[in-house]
C-alpha cells in the first residue's frame, strides 16, 4: 500500500465515530476513560461484548456483528490502515455494534477492566514459529494471563487459524494448564459440527488458504 493511500486512511479513521486511537502513554500509567465503561458510553446498551485481537482488515468483527445484533464487538490491531476497511464498512452498513480500537495487544488490560469481555476471538495470527518468537504468540501462558484478566467468569476464548503448529501449540498448552477446551476441530470445512460462525465468515486471507487446500482449524475454550 503506498504512503498516500495510507495516509488517506489514516485521515478517513480520524473522521470515524467508531474508531479509537488512543496513544501508548495514554494507556500506560493512567486510567483510560473507556476503560469498564464501552457499553455504558459508547454502545449505550449492556449487551454481551465481543473482541477480536489482531483484528486486520476487521472482517470478522464486522461478520459476527452482523450475525449477532444483540453483541457488541471490538477489533483490535496495531495497524489502523488495515482496520480501515472494517470500519468504513461498518459505517456505511449502519452497524451500530462495531468499534475498532489502535492498539499493541498486549495493553488489553489497559484497554478493559476485570469481567467487562464475555468473548475473545483470534483469527489467523502470525504463528511465531522460533523459539525465540514464543513470547509473542497471542495465546502463549502471558497472554492467556492477561485475557483472563479481563473475561468474566463465563468468558469464551475461540481461535481460529490455517496453522497446524499454532493450533497444536495452543491445545498442547491448553491441556497442559488445565484449561478447559469445550470444542476442537483441526479442519472445520471437512469435518461436521464446526459452529456456523466459524464457517460463514470467511477472512480474504481465509480465502487464500483455502484455494491452497489448507486445513482451517477451531478451538473454543474457557481459561480456568
Amino acid at each position: 500500500m503506498g504512503s498516500k493511500n495510507k495516509l488517506k486512511r489514516f485521515n478517513e479513521n480520524d473522521s470515524f465515530h467508531n474508531v479509537f486511537q488512543p496513544k501508548r502513554e495514554e494507556l500506560v500509567g493512567r486510567e483510560y476513560p473507556l476503560k469498564g465503561r464501552w457499553n455504558k458510553q459508547f454502545f449505550k446498551n449492556n449487551n454481551p461484548l465481543v473482541l477480536e485481537l489482531g483484528c486486520g482488515k476487521g472482517e470478522y468483527t464486522t461478520g459476527l456483528a452482523e450475525r449477532f445484533p444483540n453483541k457488541n464487538f471490538i477489533g483490535i490491531d496495531i495497524k489502523g490502515a488495515r482496520f480501515w476497511r472494517g470500519a468504513k464498512t461498518a459505517v456505511e452498513n449502519q452497524l451500530p455494534n462495531v468499534a475498532f480500537v489502535r492498539a499493541q495487544i498486549e495493553l488489553v488490560e489497559s484497554l478493559f477492566a476485570s469481567n467487562e469481555i464475555d468473548e475473545i476471538w483470534i483469527t489467523f495470527p502470525d504463528p511465531q514459529i522460533k523459539y525465540k518468537r514464543t513470547k509473542h504468540r497471542m495465546t502463549n501462558e502471558v497472554f492467556l494471563k492477561r485475557y483472563k484478566n479481563i473475561l468474566n467468569d463465563n468468558g469464551l476464548m475461540h481461535l481460529k487459524t490455517d496453522s497446524e503448529f499454532m493450533h497444536g501449540y495452543t491445545l498442547g498448552l491448553l491441556h497442559g494448564q488445565g484449561h478447559e477446551v469445550q470444542y476442537s476441530n483441526h479442519d472445520v470445512y471437512r469435518q461436521e459440527g464446526s459452529p456456523e460462525e466459524v464457517t460463514a465468515i470467511q477472512t480474504f486471507y481465509e480465502n487464500q488458504y483455502l484455494a491452497l487446500q489448507k486445513a482451517i482449524t477451531y478451538i473454543r475454550f474457557k481459561i480456568k
